[in-house]
């Protein structure tokens, strides 16, 4: 058994960084107290050992769950990896030292203390993903389709395909102020995510705002006022979304931006 160790891992929060810890994990025979990531502000009171980032270890480790646990275990995991969950490496660590024990048992393992909260975080992710893929709204911003965000987790991976598949022949870009990333599509092309810190649309421009109006007014003029439920909108659909909502009133703003790449 690995001995519970009084250190911290602290890697460069990528992926393959993760993985590496994992490598770590084995190759030192102890189950790190925490696992830092270099970009979040964490305080610690545990030593912390630097993991290097090594492509090889992590195609190691990568390559061994599917066989170890199923493929379905596999997909988990990087999808835990897109979660808000706090300390969320430690738990993926510790579901895949779980997974390699007892192979694809893990995955039904539903009331285990490491299993459930990241069962309940990929659900949590999974929920978000699919309420943002109504509730998106594009606006034409300089001749490229732009919409922004503000999810609890990272679904920008999760949404790619979709609205890939929906717009093959637009550039457009979809912001994730949350997290500083942006995907972006040109037409005919494949999608792709890229860090995006201190990106500002610009103000959309006449005929944009035009069509906001007409969108709002038939919003409004649609609406049965004897069966308005606000209680019941907001339960389908969140506030926290209503700022980048245009039938809700999204304020036009920005400044100056260039679309990255051009």
């Amino acid at each position: 058994m690995p001995d519970r160790s009084d250190i911290a891992y602290r890697y460069d929060g990528s992926w393959e960084g993760l993985l590496c810890c994992v490598f770590e994990s084995y190759e030192k025979r102890e189950i790190p107290a925490r696992i830092l990531s270099a970009q979040a502000e964490q305080t610690c009171l545990y030593p912390a050992r630097e993991i290097e980032t090594d492509s090889r270890k992590a195609a190691r480790v990568m390559r061994s769950i599917a066989p170890a646990m199923g493929r379905e275990a596999a997909g988990f995991v990087c999808r835990a990896f897109l979660t808000c969950l706090p300390g969320k490496e430690k738990y993926i660590l510790l579901f895949l030292r779980l997974g390699y024990r007892r192979g694809s048992a893990v995955m039904d393992m539903l009331a285990d203390d490491t299993v459930h909260p990241l069962m309940q975080a990929v659900q949590h992710l999974e929920r978000e993903s699919h309420l943002l893929l109504g509730f998106l709204r594009f606006s034409d911003r300089g001749g490229v389709l732009a919409a922004e965000m503000a999810p609890k987790n990272v679904v920008l991976p999760l949404m790619a395909r979709h609205f890939s598949e929906r717009y093959p022949q637009e550039r457009f870009l979809i912001h994730d102020r949350t997290h500083d990333m942006v995907l972006l599509h040109p037409p005919g092309g494949r999608p792709v995510i890229r860090p995006a810190e201190n990106i500002r649309l610009p103000p959309p421009g006449e005929t944009e705002r035009e069509a906001r109006r007409l969108w709002r007014l038939y919003y409004n003029t649609a609406e049965v006022e004897g069966r308005r439920n606000p209680r019941c909108r907001m339960t389908h659909m969140p506030k926290r979304y209503w700022e980048y909502l245009t039938e809700m009133g999204h304020a036009d703003g920005g400044g100056p931006w260039v679309f990255p790449g051009r």
